[in-house]
């Protein structure tokens, strides 16, 4: 295996652990810029499988995302770098912030930084949301629109619960791979 990739697997993902806050919808931005914008490594429609796939399985996205990234680009090995590189960061800063949470918790500065911040990670997930809509609205497939609409106005106005909007998704996927693959037989 590669040692540099797998070096530059733990300091991509250690760094966008480190400068990240919001959450795993921000750092999805950031793997996409990093790994397919600047590094090349994987394309924009495999970033969005692998976004699909992280989103999916149980656990933090942030995580999720490291794993199937770095089991794509480099296997195990991959995975094991991805995963130490996305977890140290939040760990050591979790620790550090629990020693002095009190201190914190009442410190007016400190609260003000962190409402600036929510400001901030607004607007990099309606980026993300901006990214992945457009590429979507790129392909000019009619189902996935609907299906990209109906998912924001199920979420969104009627409060339906996300893990059934991803299972209609993972079904209506299904669906359309299983009639694409029938009418190429045909």
């Amino acid at each position: 295996m590669n040692k540099k990739i797998l070096t530059n697997i733990f300091l991509s993902t250690l760094y966008l652990s480190t400068f990240t806050f919001g959450g795993g919808y921000v750092i999805v931005t950031l793997l996409k810029k990093k790994f397919v914008d600047e590094l090349h490594w994987i394309d924009q429609q495999e970033m969005l499988d692998l976004v699909a796939i992280a989103q999916s399985s149980p656990g933090a996205i942030a995580v999720n995302g490291a794993i199937v990234v770095g089991y794509k680009l480099a296997g195990l090995p991959g995975v094991f770098c991805a995963v130490l590189g996305a977890v140290i960061p939040p760990f050591v800063i979790l620790t550090v912030i629990s020693f002095f949470y009190t201190a914190f918790k009442e410190n007016f500065i400190i609260q003000a930084m962190l409402s600036g911040m929510k400001a901030g990670v607004g607007a990099v997930i309606l980026s993300v949301v901006y990214d992945m809509g457009g590429d979507v609205v790129k392909e000019k497939d009619p189902l996935l629109i609907i299906l990209m609409t109906a998912s924001f106005i199920a979420a969104y106005f009627y409060h339906v619960n996300v893990i059934f909007i991803i299972l209609a998704a993972a079904l209506t996927g299904v669906c359309k791979t299983i009639n694409r693959k029938l009418r190429n037989e045909a």
